[in-house]
């Protein structure tokens, strides 16, 4: 089972995106977009147009982790952008295996998210129309927050479901992920990393990128 490491662009320079993606691309394994509408979560960050111009301009896959309202409406046409993953939330989500099968036929890897407080009974029935599964290790809305080591059960209930379908579903954890917090994401059966202020606000994010993908590795079961 491999490890990825997905640098958020969060805590990057917005107002020079292409060349800080471009910093980690070499050694991530995808770059983590962080599409937020200011109405599912309490941030704004940016949109479509934004995500399909970077797309076009960067040689690295992108995970798009949409914290919107209208997932139905909206996560299909950013696979048709060119995402190679696209992430929904459950929550914001009025059909979610109708949303799960348009990205596949866009092209993309259908994922779904749920925020701490949110169970995964229906992600369960979901498994044979899921690529991954991203558990939120803070409240999604703004990058720089504490880890939740309380989501590691929901972690490795994750993992069984992913296993239990003998599929290739990867398990991903956001917010929190750092030197510190990724081996026990790793332990609890996490194989996918968001990792935002950890990078960009390290002085050599390849680098910091790197040391995470160690640490993980070691600590997967």
């Amino acid at each position: 089972m491999g490890i990825r490491i997905t640098p958020s662009v969060l805590d990057a320079n917005l107002a020079d995106l292409t060349n800080e993606v471009r910093r980690i691309a070499g050694v991530s394994d995808l770059i983590h977009l962080d599409v937020m509408d200011a109405h599912f979560v309490p941030n704004l960050t940016f949109g479509l147009p934004v995500v399909a111009s970077l797309l076009a301009s960067i040689d690295i896959d992108a995970d798009c982790h949409l914290m919107i309202d209208d997932p139905d409406h909206w996560a299909p046409r950013f696979a048709e952008a060119g995402a190679a993953s696209v992430t929904f939330h459950l929550e914001a989500a009025r059909d979610p295996k109708a949303i799960c099968r348009a990205i596949r036929a866009a092209g993309a890897r259908a994922a779904i998210a749920v925020k701490p407080a949110t169970e995964l009974h229906d992600v369960e029935d979901l498994a044979n129309d899921l690529d991954m599964i991203l558990i939120m290790t803070v409240e999604p809305g703004f990058g720089g927050q504490s880890f939740m080591a309380d989501q590691m059960e929901k972690v490795r209930r994750a993992r069984s479901i992913a296993d239990r379908s003998g599929a290739d579903i990867w398990v991903q954890v956001d917010g929190g992920i750092s030197l510190a917090t990724i081996e026990v994401a790793a332990a609890a059966g996490a194989d996918t990393f968001v990792a935002g202020s950890a990078v960009f606000r390290s002085e050599d994010p390849a680098a910091m990128v790197e040391r995470l993908r160690v640490l993980a590795a070691g600590a997967h079961t």
